[in-house]
């Protein structure tokens, strides 16, 4: 194809919605509501859309790779955030460096595994 890609948005799960739509909006993300059971959150240009539904063995599964600039800023960030003392659920993982760069994770509220990263 010739065609130019301009971005990639996946949708996502959420066993509690509403606390969902807190937790990314604490985590940086602009909310725009799409409709009553869908949003957009969006960080610049990347993006995702939060649905208002839930299948245990699809969210357990889902990860998400989000390339930031620099992963020790990134880090000091989510620890001010304070998101563990804020959601029960949620579980951050600190930095480790691999051969290819790297990366920290977090559980959000629902256990959707994200990866905040940089390569070298």
């Amino acid at each position: 194809m010739k065609q130019g890609v301009k971005s990639i948005r996946p949708f996502i799960g959420a066993e509690n919605f509403e606390l969902s739509r807190r937790f990314y909006r604490d985590l940086g993300f602009d909310e725009v509501i799409l409709e009553p059971k869908l949003s957009l959150f969006k960080r610049q240009e990347t993006g995702f859309y939060l649905q208002d539904y839930y299948a245990k063995d699809w969210v357990d599964n889902t990860m998400i790779f989000m390339e930031v600039e620099n992963t020790d800023e990134f880090w000091k960030e989510l620890l001010s955030l304070n998101l563990i003392e804020k959601y029960e659920k949620v579980r951050l993982t600190p930095i480790r460096t691999m051969e290819w760069g790297k990366e920290c994770f977090v559980h959000d509220p629902s256990g959707i595994l994200w990866h905040f990263g940089e390569f070298f």
